[in-house]
């Protein structure tokens, strides 16, 4: 993850996480709240980053999120971090995604050959995407500077909210609060893009 490679051994989050994923193997659903709370960024922008499509990322990370819930007790701490388990479910889960939507458009294809028909039109989804991207760009600017730097560090660097707070030296309610604010903000200006 950016900004964290050479920061050394992570005993705050990465050692929360692992008391965390003892109490949810035993069936702890507050401890999973926590858990939660502590990876879903992080988890979030790493499937991000290897899916890309925002909707199918949401996706895949509440799916990994749930086989937290289920596999938790087959964490081995002996065998690394909490954390460091969690993110590489989370990049088999995206990569198995993408593996999976392109043997999908592969076969479209194979069977558009031959059906006579013609195969989706790649450039017509290619430039759909840019426009989605720029819509994102126009409303992240019509943002409060610290929403914008907030929501950029949660959802584009997988930063927990708890790591945002420390980041900006701001206390993690008002974190919080800008976030939501400023994921309101987002919604609504993108509800204008449909």
């Amino acid at each position: 993850m950016r900004g964290r490679a050479g920061c050394g051994p992570q005993e705050g989050p990465g050692r929360q996480a692992e008391e965390l994923l003892g109490l949810v193997a035993g069936g702890d659903q507050r401890a999973f709240e926590e858990l939660y709370g502590l990876v879903s960024g992080p988890v979030f922008g790493l499937v991000r980053r290897v899916v890309r499509d925002p909707a199918q990322s949401e996706e895949v990370a509440q799916e990994v999120l749930l086989e937290l819930w289920r596999s938790a007790g087959r964490f081995d701490p002996g065998r690394g971090s909490a954390l460091s388990w969690i993110l590489t479910l989370a990049h088999r889960r995206a990569v198995d995604r993408v593996r999976s939507a392109r043997a999908a458009g592969e076969r479209e294809q194979r069977e558009a050959l031959r059906a006579g028909e013609p195969a989706f039109d790649q450039v017509a989804e290619e430039v759909e995407a840019g426009l989605e991207r720029e819509w994102v760009r126009r409303c992240l600017t019509r943002l409060t500077a610290l929403q914008r730097q907030s929501v950029t560090l949660a959802y584009y660097d997988g930063y927990t909210y708890r790591e945002v707070a420390e980041r900006l030296s701001l206390p993690l309610g008002t974190v919080k609060t800008r976030m939501r604010d400023g994921l309101t903000r987002l919604r609504q200006c993108l509800g204008g893009a449909a």
